[in-house]
């Protein structure tokens, strides 16, 4: 009964498609957060693109596993990596269609043709399709990859080959993110022969479980399922709609009404209500990011490993946790989240002790009432939801040891720019994974490489980085990981950071949902998904 009612609340609310079902349809609506700005991966950086497109949409050679980190093959259904490490060899999958609609229809199946276009496309600005659409492609070149992939070329129509001018380890991670989705070539050919290059960000074909059939601004995507998926078994809706709703309030009245089946990020203060429930479920997970504070080690005194250890140890951690996190964080001990592999489960946190700290800085010379600034970013984040309360009770709680710390902000494109310029002495900051490997964490965030990047600590540690690069350097995991364990070890020692919370990530859903997984990396993944009656 209540899925007949949702079902005429759906047709009552237009968001059934009008088309006449030979069988009971089965229907999904997503209550989503905001408006893609387009559909075209490679040009996004953000979930509310990525989950329009290319978790939908599109697939990539490989792609991570539903609710992991883990890599499986997709368009790809093998690889071979030559011993230098320098050379990719993928044998594509056999028989994937792309998709067909009211402005496409192709003539081929998927081959190698489509995966040099994709690639070669984000690599040479001079490519005709570029010229004719030109685009940015922020992830691919943020990364690297433009520099380091020396060519791609097609071996035959089902094996391409990927050769790199340097080792990269997570070059397979690399190529599951979302920024990554194959294109048609044919597609695209028919759009330049036409003049209307730019129709790939709004009119995409891709190969993905579902086809897109209508996209209305501020309101609502509507996809119908792929019939022709090469992966039959993972298509069980019939209909999958994003309801648009920027308030996350109304998207919690919207799903218990029974107006949607799955949000996401509701408020913490409406997580215990939605719990309580009986028509839902909200299943959650440790978010796959951190929350901490960045001690800017070129500026006095936290050129001082004594005055970085007595700060941490300052922290009162528990009453940040409940009081910013309000029951949605974990305490984080070390400079990566305990889901990512190679996470060294032997580091413990440092105690709270504030009479300690006292004696570590009185013991570095630093006199009672130093001043410092404290930075306090300006957003919300998935990994500090209030900065400024938790900056507040930072100062509070250096106070107690001697420091007297003032509260810095700045507009957040500002806050970074100053950062990175080293304008602060400890700072608010975080991290969400992009791509499940470690280097993600232990060399974008605290390397001797990205001191004028996202290492807000300045710390540039030789022993430390030399572990980072000879793991990255290597394909072995168990040698990576061993590596990586090492390189966290020296992290905790010489303390450029201390790890605050890793926010749990809620999926408020009806108790009608099977099989949704939360994503690690703040995805929405419906293929594999079913609503039952």
């Amino acid at each position: 009964m209540r899925q007949k009612t949702a079902l005429k609340s759906m047709i009552a609310a237009g968001l059934i498609l009008g088309s006449g079902f030979t069988h009971a349809a089965s229907n999904l609506v997503f209550c989503s957060e905001g408006s893609p700005a387009g559909f075209d991966p490679g040009q996004y950086t953000t979930g509310t693109d990525f989950d329009a497109a290319s978790e939908t949409l599109f697939n990539r050679l490989a792609q991570f596993q539903r609710g992991s980190t883990k890599v499986e093959p997709t368009l790809a259904s093998s690889w071979d990596i030559s011993e230098d490490g320098k050379r990719y060899v993928f044998h594509l999958r056999p028989g994937v269609k792309f998709h067909t609609t009211d402005y496409f229809k192709p003539t081929r199946d998927f081959n190698a043709d489509d995966v040099v276009f994709t690639f070669q496309r984000m690599l040479d600005k001079d490519h005709p399709f570029r010229k004719a659409y030109p685009t940015e492609f922020p992830y691919f070149t943020d990364m690297g990859l433009d520099k380091n992939i020396a060519k791609v070329e097609k071996v035959d129509d089902m094996t391409v080959a990927f050769t790199l001018n340097e080792v990269d380890a997570a070059f397979i991670q690399n190529l599951a993110m979302n920024f990554a989705a194959i294109q048609s070539a044919e597609y695209a050919d028919q759009l330049l022969k036409a003049g209307k290059a730019a129709d790939i960000n709004q009119k995409p074909i891709g190969t993905g479980p579902f086809v897109l059939k209508r996209y209305q601004k501020d309101a609502q995507i509507r996809f119908t399922g792929n019939k022709d998926y090469w992966k039959p078994g993972d298509v069980k809706i019939d209909n999958l709609i994003f309801a648009i709703n920027t308030d996350a309030s109304v998207r919690a009245q919207k799903l218990k009404a029974g107006e949607c089946q799955i949000t996401l990020n509701p408020r913490p203060a409406d997580i215990e209500a939605l719990k309580k429930d009986p028509n839902l479920q909200v299943p959650s997970e440790p978010g796959f990011n951190l929350g901490y504070i960045a001690y800017n080690v070129t500026r006095a005194p936290f050129d001082k490993l004594e005055v970085r250890q007595a700060l941490d140890m300052a922290v009162n951690k528990k009453a940040i946790i409940d009081a910013v996190y309000q029951g949605a964080g974990q305490l984080a001990v070390n400079g990566m989240p305990p889901t990512q592999w190679s996470y060294d489960e032997t580091i413990k946190d440092r105690e709270f002790n504030p009479e300690k700290a006292k004696e570590l800085l009185k013991a570095a010379g630093v006199q009672e009432g130093t001043e410092i600034t404290l930075w306090a970013m300006p957003v919300q984040r998935p990994y500090n939801p209030n900065a400024k309360l938790m900056a507040e009770m930072l100062q509070a709680d250096w106070a107690k040891v001697g420091i007297k710390a003032r509260i810095v902000s700045y507009e957040w494109g500002e806050y970074i720019k100053r950062a990175h310029a080293g304008e602060h002495d400890a700072m608010l900051i975080g991290w969400t994974g992009d791509n499940g490997d470690p280097d993600n964490w232990l060399g974008t965030l605290y390397g001797c490489d990205s001191v004028d990047g996202n290492n807000f600590s300045k710390w540039c540690d030789a022993s430390y980085d030399k572990l980072v690069k000879a793991a990255k350097a290597t394909a072995d995991v168990e040698k990576r990981t061993e590596l990586y364990k090492q390189a966290q070890h020296v992290l905790q020692q010489q303390v450029p950071i201390t790890p605050i919370a890793h926010s749990t990530v809620y999926q408020p859903m009806r108790a009608s949902v099977k099989d949704f997984l939360i994503s690690p990396f703040g995805r929405n993944s419906f293929y594999g998904v079913s609503n039952g009656r």
